[in-house]
């Protein structure tokens, strides 16, 4: 994978037939990606999250900050990500979560996608953001951390579901309730945890929730007709 990168600027197992930047660099090296770096994108699946925080606390120079597009709860404890990244990496390291409706295929094809970077640091968010922006990728701030990524779990549970009824044939009508009345209690929970109801009406929230829940390039959509009975997904 690292060898086809850097040789042939693709990604075959995850992208493929998409080219990718020349001037991109793979390496298995931790210390070697994170070296000079004034922060880092940490973009790992949550039950590889705390392993990789731990990996790269040693190696991490003085004064970077870490940010994250990784979605979903800590396995075993529950825990909010920027909880554990805050007890991993301590409290003077600035941390923001990139998250939104962002399918990797889309955003590698130069196609237009909004995201929202949260962070209680507004200025590491304003730099998170700042680096992402680009021509046709566009990314907000805001600094409610929990509603952030409240809504990039939830979104997950909500298209499961969804993929459930689309597998029984239930219809767009099944779809679109179940999408709403989703996200009623989404903005029900993120209420008695504190999270502000606008975060979950925007990108972390609402957009997300969306997407998941109707694009056929989403993985948890696909993965349930399977266990519906009425086909095989990829998970």
């Amino acid at each position: 994978m690292v060898a086809a990168i850097d040789r042939d600027h693709q990604n075959p197992r995850y992208l493929p037939d998409i080219e990718l930047p020349a001037s991109l660099r793979a390496t298995t090296d931790l210390a070697t990606a994170v070296r000079g770096s004034t922060w880092v994108l940490v973009v790992v699946p949550s039950h590889a999250f705390t392993e990789t925080l731990h990996a790269l606390k040693p190696l991490l120079p003085a004064g970077a900050g870490v940010a994250w597009a990784t979605k979903g709860f800590e396995p075993g404890s529950g825990r909010f990500l920027h909880e554990v990244a805050e007890d991993v990496l301590g409290a003077d390291v600035p941390l923001a979560v990139v998250t939104g409706p962002s399918f990797a295929k889309e955003v590698a094809l130069g196609l237009p996608t909004a995201v929202t970077v949260h962070g209680a640091d507004a200025a590491f968010a304003q730099l998170v953001a700042d680096a992402l922006h680009g021509p046709a990728f566009r990314a907000y701030t805001g600094n409610d951390m929990v509603g952030a990524e409240l809504g990039g779990a939830m979104k997950n549970v909500l298209a499961v579901a969804t993929g459930v009824a689309d597998g029984m044939e239930l219809g767009l009508n099944a779809r679109a309730g179940l999408i709403t009345r989703g996200l009623n209690e989404m903005l029900r929970l993120a209420a008695a945890i504190g999270a502000r109801p606008e975060t979950l009406m925007g990108l972390a929230g609402l957009g997300d929730l969306v997407l998941t829940c109707t694009g056929d390039l989403s993985r948890n959509r696909r993965s349930v007709p399977y266990y519906a009975g009425r086909g095989q997904g990829d998970g």
